[in-house]
């Protein structure tokens, strides 16, 4: 998690941003705005597979109810209020909920056979993240960073991973994968602007005064990696804040048509920044959309957040779509466990890892299917059941990132971003 709130980013001051992002890497005043250089990118691996050049992200962070989504059970004593809708795949209902989504049900892939044994909101999210559980001696990275460092960059001056509202951070790959924190997507890069008096000329002054200073530092840590990566990190992050591509973060410049589209709301705002993000060369945008943590009067809670929801991938895919860009992006809705089936005294759901769901989209994955089952009160899984590291083997395999390929962290352990999980071939 960040060591500060990502909401509060669009308040900092430019300094702050760039000193806390930097504490938040690795915990020396450097950068995570520092990419890879073109030249430093590595090869596809020959035979991986996969369409997706980019993946947008929308995490439901709080546990998102199974039953009142993507997996409803009207037959059920559990189903509870809400009702259910049709959709293009023969057999496969939604909620009432999600009545966009069913009517471009063709062009989506709902796996509803998700399972975890974590019910914990931290552990969970940590695991659906990066496919591991967490660990007091290692911090594994996030699927941006996987991407950065397996795919390396398509923009020479944009970032090539974003996370709005939230995430984790680059673990053992170190400072220069770490994606780009945005607090409120209305606002993109808060202060990237120096004030009229701070010239770029003196700015650079500023900076060789800086680095003279640490010099000593310098040589006696010659042999850190992280302390290396110093002068890089603020030279890529300066290229950025100087670059005329920085209005990619700014929603302001579309048009009221589309802004209208996708909603006035925080969703809205940080799905259509992820759109404008990945069509200038972006790769990786993560959204935080919570809470759906619903013990409480859930039939109250759900319908306002998942009509949202509705409304804001349905945009998302029809604007991928017209632009040429959805067969080369891959939309995913993840969350890190489901909500028991029975409610409590409260009228809500509690926590319940045995059976969730997700979607996909674009990128390669092929549409109109509902993968898995759960049991009749959408407790268990009953058929082709999916952990974790499948879903994100799957998302590796739709990116033609080889899902079984080992990195070393430093102290020489190694890695694989989907953590000995297997592709779902049948998305495919």
């Amino acid at each position: 998690m960040f060591p500060f709130d990502p909401s509060q980013l669009d308040i900092l001051s430019r300094r702050q941003l760039m000193h806390r992002a930097a504490k938040f890497c690795f915990g020396v005043s450097a950068l995570p705005f520092a990419f890879q250089t073109a030249a430093g990118a590595p090869a596809r691996t020959a035979g991986a597979g996969g369409k997706a050049e980019r993946l947008i992200y929308l995490f439901m962070t709080g546990a998102m109810s199974q039953l009142d989504t993507f997996d409803p059970k009207p037959k059920s004593d559990v189903q509870g209020e809400t009702e259910v809708i049709k959709t293009k795949i023969p057999g496969v209902q939604l909620s009432e909920h999600m009545a966009g989504i069913a009517s471009m049900s063709d062009q989506v892939a709902i796996i509803r056979s998700l399972n975890t044994t974590t019910a914990a909101h931290e552990q969970a999210r940590y695991l659906m993240r990066t496919s591991y559980r967490p660990l007091a001696t290692t911090k594994h990275p996030g699927l941006g960073s996987w991407m950065q460092k397996m795919k390396g960059r398509i923009s020479k001056e944009l970032p090539p991973s974003v996370q709005i509202g939230g995430g984790v951070g680059p673990g053992y790959l170190g400072a220069q994968y770490a994606p780009v924190p945005i607090g409120d997507p209305a606002q993109g890069l808060q202060n990237t602007k120096s004030p009229a008096y701070l010239t770029d000329q003196a700015f650079d002054k500023r900076m060789a005064l800086a680095h003279s200073f640490d010099s000593g530092f310098r040589k006696k840590a010659t042999k850190s990696s992280k302390v290396n990566g110093y002068d890089d990190l603020y030279t890529d992050a300066i290229r950025l804040l100087r670059s005329q591509d920085l209005e990619a973060f700014d929603i302001t410049k579309e048009a009221d048509d589309q802004k209208s589209a996708y909603g006035e709301t925080r969703l809205g705002r940080g799905a259509l920044l992820a759109r404008r993000l990945v069509e200038r060369g972006v790769r990786y945008v993560e959204i935080s959309f919570g809470s759906w943590d619903h013990h409480n009067q859930i039939f109250q809670n759900v319908p306002e957040k998942a009509k949202e929801l509705d409304k804001v991938v349905t945009t998302l895919l029809k604007d991928l779509s017209s632009r040429g860009l959805l067969d080369s992006t891959l939309v995913v809705i993840g969350t890190e466990f489901g909500r028991k089936p029975k409610l409590n005294q409260n009228v809500g759901r509690d926590h319940h890892p045995a059976a969730f769901s997700s979607l996909l989209a674009g990128g390669g994955i092929k549409g109109g299917q509902a993968y898995g089952k759960s049991d009749e009160d959408a407790f268990y899984v009953e058929e082709d059941g999916v952990s974790v590291e499948d879903f994100n083997a799957t998302i590796a395999q739709s990116l033609g990132i080889p899902h079984d390929q080992e990195i070393f962290s430093p102290d020489g352990r190694p890695f694989t971003i989907g953590n000995g999980g297997t592709p779902i071939a049948k998305l495919f």
